[in-house]
Parts: structure tokens; sequence; C-alpha cells
């Protein structure tokens, strides 16, 4: 049996499950005098019974336990716990004909119109029925009976994704949580036109935009770094909705590598990504506008707002910061006073000890050079001058 059983060679056999594996078991139990065997010599036996029977290691230790017992093997028949049928074939067609009529309402609408039928409407045939359990619909409608007689369609249910925290953040008067969005710039031809990302800090509204042929790995990725190399203070957190586009391994494993607290909308919050959407209406869609841009026009305008649009927004473009005053009741009201109006410069200088928040390479002396480099009237005419050229090359093309 020892040898039997190291060996490698596949061997089929003849017996059948049922008695005859039984008689099999009980009869080299007999021969091998399994009673004065010792341990080892049992588990070879065991293990060669195992082999040549097909059945669980499980199965073979109770018939053996039941041999020495009993003397005998015998395998008892399954005992499966069996309910009484409560509603019969024709009902549950009865049920189908109903779904199909009233094209598949909730659980507990159709099983207030079961009662109707038979409680105001007087159906007989829907005595039954009109007793039924909500969840006990849902168990009929999958039953064969019932798909005998109607198929219904599931539709593909939402997939959870572990990526990055439902929540809002809370950045708490410090930079460097930001708000991410992308905004699509139409249809050139048939095919996509570019992709703006737009990534605004909670705090200063510090802004920085790129742009992006396609919003796959091999496109994204590549510009979203280098966005987030142009904020002059460490990032703390990410935000965006739940798009793929960021939410992602790819990105995930970015951020991670940068210490980033990755965040996620929250669903009926309209509110947690608000600033960056607000910010596409008011930057991207007035800058830009809404006409079609073809996608081979996208380096150009990452380009562009590298070395034009970005600085012009953090440095000259004034943005409203609001003062929250609270009312009655609870109450809060938004108020932007005149002297709340700030580049985000402005506002990062504003706050306190803003010098230690900033990367490493990037001194203060420096930003203050890109602010005073030249007007704000003077930087908004040398970006509106090179954005027309831009978009008179996207019109021509076109």
């Amino acid at each position: 049996m020892q040898e039997f059983l190291e060996g490698n060679r596949r061997v089929n056999w003849s017996v059948e499950r049922g008695a005859d594996v039984c008689k099999l078991i009980e009869a080299v139990l007999k021969a091998q005098r399994y009673r004065r065997l010792s341990k080892r010599q049992k588990g070879i036996v065991r293990r060669f019974l195992t082999k040549v029977s097909r059945l669980s290691r499980a199965q073979v230790t109770r018939l053996i336990a039941q041999w020495m017992g009993t003397g005998r093997v015998v395998r008892q028949a399954a005992r499966r716990t069996s309910f009484p049928t409560r509603y019969t074939r024709e009902e549950i067609r009865l049920l189908a004909r109903v779904d199909a009529a009233h094209e598949d309402l909730s659980g507990a609408a159709v099983r207030r119109v079961l009662q109707r039928e038979y409680q105001v409407h007087g159906q007989k045939e829907f005595a039954g029925l009109s007793g039924i359990s909500v969840s006990h619909i849902y168990n009929l409608r999958a039953s064969t009976a019932y798909r005998q007689v109607r198929v219904r369609v599931e539709h593909t249910q939402g997939r959870k994704v572990s990526i990055a925290e439902r929540r809002k953040p809370e950045p708490r008067g410090r930079p460097g949580y930001l708000r991410v969005d992308t905004v699509h710039q139409g249809h050139h031809d048939g095919r996509p036109g570019v992709f703006h990302i737009n990534a605004v800090d909670t705090v200063t509204q510090w802004e920085v935009m790129g742009c992006v042929e396609t919003i796959s790995e091999q496109h994204l990725m590549p510009v979203l770094e280098a966005m987030l190399h142009q904020f002059p203070f460490r990032i703390l957190g990410f935000h965006c909705d739940n798009g793929s586009e960021f939410i992602n391994h790819k990105v995930k494993e970015m951020l991670e590598k940068l210490a980033v607290d990755f965040t996620k909308s929250r669903p009926y919050r309209t509110t947690d990504n608000a600033l960056v959407e607000g910010k596409n209406g008011a930057v991207v869609r007035k800058q830009i506008g809404y006409g079609e841009i073809g996608a081979e026009h996208a380096e150009q305008f990452q380009k562009f707002y590298v070395a034009q649009l970005n600085p012009y927004l953090n440095y000259h473009r004034p943005c409203g910061f609001a003062e929250i005053r609270k009312l009655g009741r609870g109450k809060r009201r938004r108020v932007y006073p005149p002297n709340q109006y700030r580049t985000p410069y402005e506002k990062l200088t504003s706050l306190s000890d803003w010098q230690k928040l900033l990367k490493p390479g990037i001194t203060p002396a420096h930003l203050e050079g890109q602010a005073r480099r030249m007007s704000d009237t003077e930087a908004a005419r040398r970006m509106q001058q090179v954005k027309e050229g831009l978009l008179a090359k996207c019109r021509t093309s076109r």
C-alpha cells in the first residue's frame, strides 16, 4: 500500500460510489486487520482508501469509525431539510404576469398590488399571494417557475472602489489641500477634443491648469505630476469626484509616494468639490470658451498654461474670499467684503508662518520676483495675446 501511495502513476478505478465503495472499504479493513495495526499503519490504510474510493479524508474517517463500532460500513442517505411549498406554480406564474403588466415595480409596490387585487377588486386567484412578504417576492422572481414564464434583466450594479476615502477634506486654514476636476472641450471632427485638468487649492485658491489629449494613463499622469510641482507649497490633500481618471491605482501610487491624503466626494454632497467646479466656469470656460479644440493641440495649450495662464491666475487675478457670518437659528451667510479680494499669492503671504509651508528650493524672494515682474494689466494683455493666437491656430486647422 505504501509503495502504491508513493507512486506517481495515474490509476482509473471502476468502483462506483455507493454500496460498492462501502463493500470495498469493509473488505480492506477486515483483510488488513485494522484494529491490530499501529498508528502509522492505520494512516497508510486510511490514505489508501481515500485514493481508491475517491472520497474525502473526512468521509473515509467517518466510515472507518462506523466499522470500528458496528463492524459494518453503510453509507447513510443524505438528510436534507425540506420545507413545504406555500406558493404553487400557478401563483408564481400569476406573479410573473403582474410584473409584466406593471413593468417591474419594486417589491413593496407589487405586494400592494397583489393585496388590492384580492381585497379591493375581489380577484380570488390572488388569495395566496395577498399575504406574501416583500423579500419573498424577490425569491420567487429568481425561481425556475418564474423564469419559465418571464426573464428579468438585472441592470449592471455599481462597483464599489476602495481607492480614496469618501469624505470632505478639512484644511483648517493650511494651504496644500487641492480640489481637482476635468473639463472636456467637446468633439472635433467626430473625435474627442482636449481635456483640461483644473487643480485649485482650498485655502489660497492657488490654481494650476493642465491640458491632455485623453484622460488615459499615458497622457494624464505626466501632466498631473507636472501640475503638482507647480504649486509653491507642499501638497497635503488631493480631492476629486468619483471619475475613473483620478480614482485608479496609478494616481493612488503617485499620491502615496508624496504622502498626500487622497479623498473623494460623498454622494448627495454637491459642495464637496464646488470650489473647482466654480473655477471651471469662471476660468476655464471664460478664458477658453466652448468651441471645439482638437486633441492634437493639447501640448500647445499645456505650454500656454505653464508660461502664461497659470502665472496670471496666481499673481495678477484677484479672487473673492468669503467670510462666514453666523445668523440666528444656526444659519450662516457667505459675505465677500471689498478688502477680501486678493490674488492667491497675496492670500498665501497673509497666512502666518507661510514661509515654512513652501517646498524646498522655493524662496519668498523667488515668488516676490514672479509677482513683481509685470503689472496685472500687462500680464493679462500678454496672456490674452498668446491665447488669441493659439485659438486662431485651432480655428484655422478646423
